[in-house]
């Protein structure tokens, strides 16, 4: 019997890198997420945000950069961006807060989120550590 896709969340980096360089450990990531490899856990906060954030990059805006934000996989429940006070950008916060919640793993290529890897904490990785997984996987 097959096991549930990985439940991952994406920083904005990993989308907006991704974007760039499809071929990149990002772009494998984000393509995993489309081929339901993986499954995106999302909410209303991480979503806007990383929309947001596509939206100002001329080359990115209007193309299909963005994650499929299937209904399925949004985080009804509460997060706890308080916890993650440590992190200083609040929208950072966010993303941590909802990978502790949802039990996901936050894929992401920022130091101070990277920095928060350890007991306590959601499971915390780099696009190349997770395409990595991935290839082992196939």
């Amino acid at each position: 019997m097959p096991s549930d896709p990985l439940r991952v969340v994406l920083d904005t980096n990993v989308v907006v890198a991704a974007g760039f360089r499809p071929r990149s450990a990002s772009g494998r990531v984000l393509a995993a997420v489309r081929a339901g490899r993986l499954r995106l856990a999302w909410d209303d906060a991480t979503r806007a945000e990383t929309e947001r954030i596509v939206g100002r990059i001329p080359p990115l805006r209007g193309r299909d950069a963005l994650p499929a934000y299937a209904d399925a996989d949004r985080w009804p429940g509460p997060t706890d961006a308080a916890a993650f006070a440590h992190v200083p950008d609040p929208d950072d916060r966010a993303f941590a807060a909802l990978a502790a919640a949802a039990g996901a793993t936050l894929v992401t290529m920022d130091a101070h989120l990277l920095a928060g890897r350890g007991p306590g904490a959601p499971r915390i990785v780099t696009p190349g550590e997770l395409a990595m997984e991935l290839d082992a996987a196939t």
